[in-house]
């Protein structure tokens, strides 16, 4: 068996075997503690930063698809981000004519304080027609359906619609949504690749 010489000449009797496993043992731990650490960040990232999003049905043709992919970020709606325009992802929890709980996608017509009417097949907020070029379908209104009536956004409250109007069960049936149903902003379509980009 070999001995190893500390500096004074003194032979010792540790192996250099034991000295490599234990070296090794070490890498291991810190090579671990890494994984732990990615592992516990993408968990973070996922429940509080982003997600991945698919499209379901076809209410928001033709701006996006049945089965289109998107990234979610979900931040922005605590600091007041979300603002009419934006399209976003919602849990159906709670929601009626949604029964479980799927994710949809729409479009924020209204935020808090606005109010909204649709009437005369367009919408209209605070009083001023909407410029809509993303709609495929004009609201065919009928004033005798409650689901036409005027409505104005408490705090927290937003008013969404697909822009296949003729199409989407939205805000117009269930209401409006409150902030703590939507997921997040749509920030980008991921496939299908050739049509990469901001929805």
């Amino acid at each position: 068996m070999k001995h190893n010489q500390n500096p004074d000449g003194i032979q010792t009797g540790d192996p250099p075997q034991r000295s490599r496993q234990l070296d090794l043992l070490m890498e291991i731990l810190d090579w671990a503690k890494y994984i732990l650490f990615a592992i516990l960040l993408g968990l973070l990232i996922v429940t509080f930063v982003i997600q991945r999003n698919s499209v379901i049905g076809h209410s928001m043709d033709n701006t996006l698809h049945d089965q289109d992919q998107l990234i979610v970020e979900k931040v922005s709606k605590w600091f007041n981000g979300i603002k009419a325009g934006d399209i976003v992802t919602i849990t159906t929890a709670g929601l009626p004519y949604h029964p479980g709980d799927v994710h949809i996608v729409k479009r924020v017509i209204g935020a808090p304080g606005d109010t909204i009417e649709i009437r005369d097949h367009a919408v209209y907020r605070n009083g001023e027609l909407l410029d809509e070029p993303y709609v495929s379908c004009d609201v065919d209104t009928d004033p005798h359906n409650d689901q036409f009536s005027t409505v104005t956004l408490k705090e927290d409250e937003y008013y969404v619609m697909g822009d296949n109007r003729c199409n989407s069960t939205d805000s117009r049936f269930f209401g409006p949504v409150h902030k703590d149903l939507i997921i997040g902003e749509v920030l980008l379509r991921i496939s299908p690749l050739n049509k990469f980009g901001i929805p």
